[in-house]
């Protein structure tokens, strides 16, 4: 029998209930486990009376908030099944995901609040709804109100390791976002996984500045410190001054930080901050060009770790350690314990046979299969089936394993440019543009061609403001690392590149923007 997330949360409180386990900057304050525990057992009684039952849905639309993490163990604790909502979604996109969950309960705060006015209005349900501020508008409760009506003893509810702990919306990287549904048990595995990965222990203080809402943070970090008895400090959102202020003074020693992240904070004078108590840092969401690993390598004294992974997984399959940061550079590393990863020969009349296995060297399909694996996906029992076939989840992103045995990830099947008959894969030559000293970001993907069927385009954001085309053009050129087939021949410079949450390219959004430029 399994631990459960609310059984996770009591063994910590009762192994440190006087150690420093949460603290909010936004509000500056701080409490132990045992004070923590207090404020879960009185939401979680707080949702009993106001009617949420075992299995029922409980949605949150907040950015990084101590009220956050408290919802998630409230919820463990009575069953609810916790969906934590990206802050960053307008009001259709909030409508949308709502109607397919259909939560009893919203929680949102203040800056967000015109957006779920306007959403309120497209709902096919009636949730209630519940504010964290002080001033909720008229159709919402006080957070504190209620849980100051309510016991803090802990509620008797049997929850099982195979009922369902969450449902985590996709970051709708391809279209319209689906609700992958994760169970006690898998994200207990994921926790263990992570918590031996990271070395992590009730010493450790882990700075929380990627959203709450992305399992990256949530899975990867926030969790896994609960477990392992560390305390968690909680930036409301991102900023790199900001960040690099706090490990400053809450003396961080862990956290989880997309390449985009490192690659602002690397842009700060680190001189001005003292970054000595910072042990190791994980990474993921997206891959982290070589020179960008060099850089933080160089910059900050810490041990890297790089998380590749999805949602559908918990997210986490495979691990890059430090060792390895270097001499595997751009590898996302070998399988997590407890999962099993293969990359064999795409279909293209449907699911990729998982018996199909490739040689070293030869890019495929990634597929995996483990104890982090999803339920499914919520209300869609059809995209549930393609996706597991066989009980293997398939990726949808193409890559190879060398002859070491770590996984390379190459691209996503939908990103892959096919020109004059070649198969290009953006990230290769992503990874050769972000060497560039005046390049900060890039994206690359093909647009139709008629003579070759496809050309390859990258949009940049400049660190340097005066770098042009024809600079790209020559670094392509004289470096020798990329085919001539493969370089880019049009540069389009934007001021922000499309990313998701945790980091990952939007590319269906500029692939939007071109068909609507054509």
């Amino acid at each position: 029998m399994s631990t459960t997330i609310g059984q996770l949360f009591e063994q910590t409180v009762q192994k440190y209930p006087e150690r420093e386990a949460l603290v909010d900057t936004r509000l500056d304050k701080r409490w132990t486990f045992r004070e923590w525990n207090e404020v879960v057992n009185r939401l979680a009684n707080a949702l009993l009376e106001a009617g949420v039952k075992k299995g029922d849905r409980v949605s949150t639309y907040l950015y990084n908030t101590s009220e956050m993490g408290t919802i998630l163990f409230a919820c463990a604790k009575i069953g609810a099944v916790f969906n934590p909502i990206n802050f960053r979604l307008k009001a259709d996109e909030l409508s949308y995901i709502l109607n397919n969950a259909e939560p009893k309960i919203i929680f949102f705060e203040e800056a967000l609040t015109a957006q779920v006015t306007q959403a309120r209005n497209g709902l096919e349900t009636q949730p209630l709804f519940w504010s964290i501020n002080d001033h909720p508008p008229e159709y919402a409760a006080n957070f504190y109100e209620k849980i100051a009506l309510s016991s803090d003893s802990a509620p008797m509810i049997e929850i099982n390791e195979n009922d369902l702990y969450a449902i985590m919306y996709t970051s709708g990287t391809t279209g319209r976002p689906k609700g992958v549904m994760h169970r006690h048990r898998d994200m207990v595995e994921q926790s263990l996984a992570l918590i031996g990965a990271m070395q992590l222990t009730q010493h450790d203080r882990g700075l929380v500045m990627a959203p709450m809402f992305h399992c990256a943070e949530l899975h990867c970090a926030f969790l896994p410190r609960v477990q392992a008895g560390a305390c968690s400090i909680i930036l409301h959102h991102f900023e790199p001054e900001r960040a690099l202020e706090t490990i400053l003074n809450e003396k961080i020693t862990t956290l989880f930080g997309a390449p985009t992240m490192w690659s602002m904070m690397l842009q700060q004078n680190l001189e001005n901050y003292d970054l000595s108590s910072l042990r190791n840092s994980l990474y993921g969401g997206a891959p982290m060009a070589p020179a960008l690993v060099r850089k933080c390598k160089e910059a900050v004294n810490i041990q890297l770790i790089q998380a590749y992974g999805m949602t559908e997984m918990g997210p986490a399959i495979t691990f890059l350690m430090d060792e390895d940061q270097l001499k595997k550079a751009g590898a996302a590393g070998q399988a997590i314990y407890n999962h099993e990863v293969r990359v064999v020969k795409p279909n293209e009349n449907g699911p990729s046979e998982p018996d199909d296995i490739l040689e070293p060297g030869d890019i495929g399909e990634i597929i995996v299969k483990g104890n982090s694996l999803m339920a499914g996906y919520f209300h869609r029992d059809d995209a549930t089936a393609e996706a597991m076939y066989k009980g293997w989840y398939h990726s949808g992103d193409l890559g190879y394993f060398d002859r070491d045995g770590f996984l390379f990830v190459a691209d996503r099947v939908d990103d892959m440019v096919i020109s004059g008959g070649e198969n290009i894969y953006p990230r290769e030559v992503e990874d050769l543009l972000f060497e560039h000293d005046g390049v900060l970001d890039a994206a690359v993907l093909g647009e139709p061609d008629a003579k070759w069927g496809e050309r390859v385009i990258a949009y940049i954001k400049k660190k340097d403001p005066a770098l042009t085309a024809e600079d790209l053009e020559a670094f392509c050129k004289s470096n020798g690392k990329l085919a001539n087939y493969k370089r880019p021949r049009r540069y389009i410079f934007v001021d922000e590149l499309p990313r998701n949450a945790s980091g990952k390219l939007q590319k269906f959004l500029l692939r939007e923007q071109l068909a609507n430029q054509s």
